[in-house]
């Protein structure tokens, strides 16, 4: 494992679940820390103080998206930036089986803006490289792709589409991306995007995101039936890898698809069935009327070819109920648990 004791990075929005993995691994890189959080004395932050390297390399800086003195606050002095935070909130509420990430429309300025302001910074303090956290959202969103296409990185959501449907997500993720791209280009600043499938695996932080409350409905019954749809993950391990891969390849540049596999939610299921048969797992879809949603094609190659070896997302499966377990998100089931061997897809 590479050593890079003396440089210093920033991770905006570190205490949420993708940015809390960013951390860890660069402290156990040597890396010295500069997380900013809304309060660094909420409870909420106090997992990343735990971290192996915390106490001599972490700091957690009170900042705002929105405060751009704040922001420059915290920058000054990094030789990379992690931008990770965004003013869309996980709402917990979903209706039905799709994952609902409460991503309202006034979200999205605020999210440009604090975007912009992240990239100013980065280039007033001249950072040399700023690593920008996008989404799958603003990918493969795009009602005139064929069926046959494979999804890329020069693929991009449909604008007019996302707001016809009112897909704010996928909306406030594509224009934050295109405005990072705009700010990055006009200020001169070195940036790499990477854009992630639904992200699973353990939690560090300790309450439950979105993503993860996709796999939770299934364990505590409160989902009775699947969706007929089909969705991409990757190991949040992995995610968190491929961000200071980027950082630290000098000739990466541009998008990187972030995706190990795609699933339809009855192969999750399954998956879930056959690890934990205990829990109360759906087992009829909610459509089954209509024929089997087919998953897309797409390609994760561009992140292969910066050295990241994807996770099994039946890893990543069982890694995510393991973890709900010990945060004490589900019952633990008590017979005795035979050690279970993956093997790989």
């Amino acid at each position: 494992m590479s050593s890079a004791s003396g440089q210093v990075a920033c991770v905006t929005g570190a205490g949420g679940f993708i940015a809390s993995w960013i951390v860890k691994l660069l402290l156990e890189r040597g890396y010295t820390v500069r997380g900013t959080v809304r309060n660094p004395d909420d409870q909420k932050n106090a997992h990343l103080r735990e971290l192996e390297g915390a106490k001599e390399r972490l700091t957690l800086c009170r900042a705002d998206l929105l405060d751009y003195e704040s922001l420059r606050e915290a920058i000054n002095g990094c030789d990379g930036v992690f931008h990770t935070a965004s003013p869309m909130t996980d709402d917990p509420t979903d209706h039905g089986d799709g994952i609902m990430f409460g991503l309202k429309e006034q979200m999205v300025e605020p999210a440009v803006i604090g975007t912009k302001n992240v990239i100013v910074a980065a280039a007033e303090a001249k950072v040399r490289r700023v690593v920008f956290t996008s989404s799958i959202g603003a990918v493969y969103m795009d009602p005139h792709r064929s069926p046959d296409a494979v999804v890329d990185e020069s693929c991009w959501s449909d604008l007019v589409f996302c707001k016809n449907t009112k897909n704010w997500y996928c909306y406030g993720k594509a224009v934050a991306e295109q405005a990072a791209w705009e700010e990055a280009k006009e200020r001169g600043v070195d940036m790499v995007a990477i854009n992630p499938v639904l992200v699973l695996g353990p939690l560090l932080q300790p309450t439950v995101n979105a993503s993860i409350i996709h796999i939770l409905k299934y364990l505590t019954g409160s989902a009775k039936t699947y969706a007929n749809s089909v969705q991409a993950y990757v190991h949040v391990k992995d995610v968190a890898l491929a961000h200071i891969l980027l950082f630290e390849t000098l000739s990466a540049s541009g998008r990187y698809l972030c995706a190990e596999s795609m699933l339809h939610r009855g192969e999750v299921v399954e998956i879930l069935t056959k690890f934990f048969p205990e829990y109360p797992i759906p087992t009829k879809c909610s459509d089954e009327i209509k024929p089997r949603a087919k998953p897309y094609k797409f390609s994760n190659q561009r992140l292969k070819d910066v050295g990241l070896e994807f996770t099994p997302v039946k890893q990543a499966l069982h890694d995510t109920v393991k973890s709900l377990q010990e945060k004490g998100h589900i019952p633990v089931p008590t017979q005795n648990e035979e050690p279970i061997h993956i093997q790989s897809a």
